[in-house]
């Protein structure tokens, strides 16, 4: 079998791409149930970003559909949240080993916990406060820099190593050895 272009060497050394270095240093850093958790956080903070700018995109006119109903019921993003958390439950009472713990299924766990999260106003008043200005702002921000810091104190070594290599690619400085 012939080298690929990515990796056919070029009359000398050829680094690794990046994206390669990158996996090295998550499997040589993290743990199983350590990836599972950093999924479950970006599953999260990208869950509860991409909610707020369609909720916002859709009350301001610039996304081209409204929302979600079944007849004349609105269907609120928690009703996907604790869906998705039942499905999750499923999977872990199965316990299938196969899934359990797959960093897909943290990525559900957290996708499904933020729909639930950026609702969670309306669960505790069960009234439509979704848009009151009080405390919108400061929410949003906390939750996302929540989502942030669990992602990263998670796997904190994964992290500095991620840097290092980054920055060791970028210099052209060869990989190290694991």
């Amino acid at each position: 079998m012939s080298p690929t272009p990515a990796s056919r060497p070029s009359g000398g050394f050829r680094r690794p791409p990046l994206r390669e270095r990158w996996r090295r240093a998550l499997n040589d850093h993290t743990v199983p149930a350590q990836r599972s958790l950093m999924a479950a956080w970006l599953g999260f903070g990208c869950t509860f970003g991409a909610a707020r700018l369609i909720t916002h995109g859709i009350r301001g006119g610039w996304l081209p559909w409204g929302n979600v109903s079944a007849g004349k019921t609105h269907l609120h993003h928690y009703n996907f949240g604790i869906a998705t958390l039942a499905g999750v439950g499923l999977v872990a009472v199965r316990g299938d080993e196969t899934y359990v713990g797959h960093p897909g299924i943290g990525a559900l766990y957290g996708a499904g916990t933020a729909l639930i999260a950026d609702e969670f106003a309306l669960l505790l008043d069960l009234k439509d406060v979704y848009w009151a200005r009080q405390g919108r702002i400061s929410v949003d921000v906390s939750l996302g820099i929540l989502s942030a810091l669990g992602l990263y104190l998670t796997a904190v070594p994964f992290w500095h190593e991620i840097t290092k290599v980054t920055r060791d690619h970028l210099q052209g400085r060869p990989a190290r050895a694991a």
